[in-house]
């Protein structure tokens, strides 16, 4: 994958806190929402695959806030895959305001069963269509 995914954000007044600048969580919700759209350009409509009882949640994220987004600006929420395993994708994410990052961060996700919540295999379906958009190769 040449270019990063990416997806517009406009920010609304419910993204922002009592001085007028995007809450700090806001900048998460954005990078999930340019993640499902990853996904879903890939021919995945959810997150979660409960028809083959398997979730796909947050392990962690680790995020850096750069510049503050305010009302009404016009953002773009980006998602590339870095690492992936067979059980868990790590995303590198960057939300920007025009040639600007504002904000970037790692987010780990890992395949889970959905009655046990512990780690499974991804589907290789998935597995095959997100290593053929990484920029690295696989890791264990």
């Amino acid at each position: 994958m040449s270019e990063p995914f990416t997806i517009p954000i406009r920010v609304y007044i419910e993204d922002t806190d009592a001085g007028g600048i995007v809450y700090y969580v806001n900048y998460l919700k954005y990078m999930e929402r340019a993640r499902t759209e990853l996904v879903r350009s890939l021919g995945y409509d959810k997150p979660a695959m409960p028809s083959q009882g398997l979730l796909l949640v947050v392990h962690s994220a680790e995020v850096q806030y750069r510049r503050s987004a305010i009302l009404d600006d016009q953002l773009q929420a980006s998602a590339e895959v870095g690492k992936l395993g067979r059980a868990a994708v790590t995303f590198e994410q960057k939300i920007w305001r025009g040639d600007e990052i504002i904000c970037e961060g790692t987010v780990k996700v890992a395949c889970v069963g959905d009655a046990t919540r512990k780690p499974c295999a991804l589907p290789d379906n998935i597995h095959q269509a997100l290593k053929a958009v990484s920029r690295q190769h696989e890791c264990r």
